[in-house]
């Protein structure tokens, strides 16, 4: 009884000392009570930590391969198709299919000149878009032509940082500016007309006065791009043959290549300032990716699954393993609660001791993801040829802070809420249950 008493009241002292402490000073004496009960179990610990450490390390590869696989897509629809800006007379992209001739970009329009120098843009490609009929001799189908700068559109292409993942051409050569009447053809609308590298074809679309003209070339070469759709009716040709053909001046689209793709939205904003009074429209690329932008929503929501089944995984484990720790110390719980813990205090020992767990296992999954992403990256993912192409290509990972922290974030949020339940269930403990358990 005597050696009760002074247990009883060297507990009520400390008891006295910790609730004068400021709240930051009480969190932290509770913290480090936290980490002592968890290396108590070193093993169990440990293997709860390891579940939340290879949880975080799935979902940081996960995220690093769709994150790859969405760059990759968007620089390449950036570079192949759209630009990271179009500029168009307004109006064109509601009403331009139906009536083309109205929406030109004039030839001598000092716009062109006023785009060049402004400091973010990288390249400028004019471009001229229309459609027609293809013959080759008794065959004859549509196409869908784009008239282009063979140099600029070259430019466009280098300095896409995804090897082989632009238009390439599979067969033959591409446009060249020496060449007017080279047509390059997509491969399913090569394979719909029977034609090849060197076959003369000749194409047929009505002029701006709404008579038909028609222009003699040859087939300078077969390409393949990420959309099979587009290459079973596109073919290009030099915007000197497509004037000739319509008997026209000037451009549709003139498509802008930014220095960075990150800056699209603030230069479009600029673009719109500096111009918005001269009839024109300027259209960011991630307007006109619809393929691309719901990809992106499909690649969310998978990601958002595995998460959610890892999240599940987690709360498995570290509750198991809280509930365990309950269940043993019960009649310590009932001990401390005897000498006047409160219940409050319990429950945040035990949500402390969880987050501890998520804590160590989050950084531990962190460091280890990001170090396997690197390695998988510098050996390659090899990847099978998408639908409609003939070609793989070598995927990587790509890391971002985002990423991790997201793993990160995942760690801390399924621990707590694994801890929460076990913890509540330890605070509402009777005292005089938990002091006669195991006797």
């Amino acid at each position: 009884m005597r050696a009760g008493s002074h247990l009883a009241a060297f507990v009520e002292a400390i008891q006295r000392r910790l609730a004068m402490l400021p709240l930051g000073s009480t969190l932290a004496v509770e913290a480090g009570l936290a980490v002592r009960n968890v290396l108590r179990h070193r093993r169990r610990s440990a293997l709860a930590a390891g579940a939340v450490a290879f949880g975080v390390i799935a979902v940081i590869l996960a995220n690093a391969f769709v994150a790859w696989i969405m760059w990759a897509m968007r620089e390449t629809t950036i570079h192949s198709q759209f630009g990271h800006i179009q500029v168009s007379r307004k109006g064109y992209l509601d009403s331009g299919v139906a009536e083309p001739f109205r929406f030109l970009i004039d030839e001598q329009s000092p716009l062109r000149e006023e785009l060049k120098k402004l400091s973010y843009v990288r390249v400028l490609a004019p471009r001229i878009s229309f459609s027609g009929l293809l013959s080759h001799g008794d065959s004859t189908v549509s196409f869908v032509g784009e008239g282009v700068d063979p140099e600029r559109e070259a430019a466009m292409q280098s300095y896409n940082p995804v090897p082989r993942a632009a238009i390439n051409i599979v067969k033959g050569k591409d446009l060249a500016a020496d060449d007017p009447l080279g047509f390059v053809l997509g491969e399913g609308l090569a394979a719909s007309l029977g034609v090849t590298v060197g076959d003369k074809i000749v194409l047929l679309a009505n002029t701006a006065t709404g008579g038909i003209n028609a222009v003699e070339g040859h087939v300078n070469g077969l390409f393949s791009s990420i959309s099979k759709a587009f290459d079973d009716s596109a073919l290009r040709l030099n915007r000197s043959a497509a004037h000739t053909l319509l008997r026209v001046s000037g451009d549709h689209r003139l498509v802008i290549l930014l220095d960075r793709t990150d800056r699209t939205a603030s230069a479009t904003a600029d673009l719109e300032h500096r111009f918005g009074g001269r009839d024109l429209e300027f259209t960011p690329w991630y307007e006109l990716a619809d393929f691309y932008n719901k990809t992106a929503e499909l690649f969310a929501r998978q990601t958002a699954f595995v998460q959610l089944i890892i999240g599940l995984i987690i709360v498995l484990s570290i509750a198991n393993t809280m509930m365990m720790s309950v269940f043993e110390r019960t009649g310590e719980i009932g001990t401390s609660m005897a000498l006047g813990a409160r219940r409050a205090r319990i429950l945040l020992q035990f949500v402390l001791e969880g987050l501890i767990l998520g804590v160590a296992g989050g950084a531990a999954g962190v460091v280890a993801g990001t170090l396997l992403a690197q390695m998988i990256s510098a050996i390659g993912v090899p990847m099978p040829p998408p639908p409609g192409q003939s070609w793989g290509y070598r995927g990587e990972l790509l890391v971002t802070g985002k990423g991790l922290v997201d793993a990160f974030l995942l760690a801390l949020a399924t621990a707590f809420l694994a801890s929460v339940y076990p913890a509540w269930k330890a605070s509402r403990l009777r005292i005089v249950d938990a002091l006669r358990f195991n006797r």
